[in-house]
């Protein structure tokens, strides 16, 4: 299982959303590499189409695929409003890459 978490350095969310996700995986008795891509300016925003800050992607996926938000350099505001997604969001995630897997 490939993680990717894309933040804008210094996101006050980053650190959560690692926490989150870290803790996730944990109950679920699984390990992964979670690999962190600061996002540094518009070009690179664009270029991997990055919503907000933080972004988590499982295998390439966004952990909420029904959010279609136009790239940018500013903190992203998850379905529940909160700037970290929620841990049904995560574990729904995990399941679908391991489904694909």
């Amino acid at each position: 299982m490939r993680i990717e978490i894309l933040y804008i350095p210094g996101c006050p969310n980053y650190e959560p959303a690692l926490e989150r996700l870290q803790a996730v995986l944990e109950s679920q008795s699984l390990q992964a590499e979670i690999r962190s891509v600061p996002i540094s300016g518009g070009d690179q925003a664009k270029a991997l189409l990055f919503p907000g800050s933080p972004t988590i992607r499982i295998n390439g996926e966004d952990v909420e695929q029904h959010e279609k938000i136009a790239p940018s350099l500013a903190c992203r505001l998850y379905a529940d409003r909160s700037g970290v997604p929620s841990e049904e969001s995560l574990r729904m995630a995990i399941s679908r890459a391991k489904r694909r897997g």
